[in-house]
């Protein structure tokens, strides 16, 4: 049996059934091999990612080559076909007599008894391909639910809402952050290439490479805590938040760690972060990775970040607020999150609110409060800022941006404020 086509049909049903994150869910059932085990991690990501990605439009070919029995199919073989469709559709690596066989080998192991209707309904795609007209509607053409493409509509107009569908759908490159606690950019870079790496600079951060090649987590320099994997737009939100050395800083919604590590590694481990989040789980692998990194000045704290803490006030030099947000900017990394169910986004701005409010009040005079989300809606960004200024007017915006899928970067907004000395 093909084992990589096996797991990734183990992490969509993950996914399908038990709502389960993508990138976890590839990491658990791709760390369950056994040792000596061929596998190929990229080939399995290909496949989940881009059946997640284009699963609406799979779905819209599959519906039209079954003719009215779409519904009647099992979730098992709907997976199947998925993966199957992908491949014949999007993946001119795999020849198309391979990518039938394979599907329904593997339907002959996992859902046996159904393996004829595999070939059949593949082989007749094949067929009459080109007989089938193409979708006109976005959320079938770009696979995303009808809410998030009227909210995009209502808040940035047609033209750059078919900008970020089309972002949302972009390859994603696999960025480094460099730990230059431990070493340079320079020397990182050189030590990958020794190993057959592809290193290319990162234009967002100079602390960030792009890194192509397999098993990148199993190399010594990873292990050693010379960098972690993290998106370009996390990165570059730290080098605008610009924490100096020395510094007290509070990080109101820290798991899973990447922009605390950042931190960090951009004070060369010489100040205090305390990095607050509500489940202990997190902090328990945050405190790992601090382990690995070598990082010895964050205080972890369990707690709820909108509940106002009274020993914290005027405290800090610099607060992150890194809110609970709708996610809408990281489709490319989560594609799962397309089709995520409507959110009751008032309760969550209101959440959020809170959060902000909270932190103002913990920021010294002259000191820094820094909001960011990573998500694509007004409301919690920009709004979200407006409304606090109109009530905070002892705060200034230093630096404000809002950041795209099509910047090739995750969809990603900050803001940079001052509390005035008065």
């Amino acid at each position: 049996m093909d084992n990589n086509r096996k797991i990734a049909l183990d992490v969509l049903l993950d996914i399908e059934k038990n709502k389960a994150y993508s990138n976890l869910s590839l990491n658990n059932f791709i760390g369950q091999t056994e040792s000596g085990e061929e596998i190929n991690p990229a080939f399995i990501r290909e496949i989940v990612y881009g059946v997640l990605r284009y699963r609406n439009l799979l779905d819209y070919y599959i519906e039209r080559v079954l003719e009215g029995g779409f519904k009647r199919i099992k979730l098992k073989e709907l997976c199947l076909l998925r993966m199957g469709f992908y491949q014949l559709k999007f993946m001119d690596s795999v020849p198309e007599y391979a990518a039938v066989s394979a599907t329904v080998a593997l339907a002959k192991k996992v859902s046996r008894g159904k393996e004829g209707f595999i070939n059949w309904a593949l082989r007749r795609y094949l067929r009459e391909k080109s007989k089938i007209l193409e979708p006109n509607s976005w959320n079938i053409k770009y696979s995303i639910d009808e809410w998030i493409i009227d909210l995009w509509k209502k808040s940035y107009g047609a033209e750059e809402t078919l900008k970020i569908l089309e972002g949302t759908n972009s390859r994603v490159d696999l960025t480094i952050r460099v730990n230059l606690t431990k070493t340079s950019k320079e020397d990182l870079k050189k030590a990958l290439e020794k190993k057959n790496f592809s290193v290319k600079e990162c234009e967002s951060s100079d602390r960030s490479l792009v890194v192509t090649g397999r098993d990148l987590l199993k190399t010594a320099e990873y292990k050693r805590g010379e960098f972690s994997v993290q998106d370009s737009a996390s990165i570059w939100a730290i080098d605008v938040l610009d924490p100096e050395k020395e510094e007290l800083i509070l990080d109101l919604c820290a798991a899973p760690g990447g922009k605390t590590f950042s931190i960090a590694e951009k004070q060369k481990n010489t100040g205090k972060i305390i990095a607050i989040d509500k489940y202990s789980h997190k902090l328990k692998l945050m405190k790992n990775e601090a382990k690995r990194l070598g990082l010895d000045k964050i205080l972890l704290k369990e707690g709820d970040s909108t509940i106002f803490i009274p020993e914290f006030v005027d405290k800090f030099d610099r607060v992150l607020a890194d809110v609970p947000c709708s996610g809408l900017g990281v489709m490319r990394h989560k594609p799962e999150i397309k089709y995520k169910e409507e959110i009751d986004l008032a309760e969550l701005e209101n959440r959020q609110r809170e959060i902000l409010e909270n932190g103002a009040k913990y920021v010294k005079p002259g000191g820094i409060l820094f909001y960011s989300t990573c998500t694509i809606n007004p409301d919690e960004n920009e709004k979200q800022i407006a409304k606090f200024i109109n009530g905070n007017e002892n705060f200034r915006i230093i630096e404000m941006e809002q950041r795209m899928p099509y910047m090739d970067t995750d969809g990603f907004f900050i803001c940079k404020m001052v509390r005035e000395e008065k």
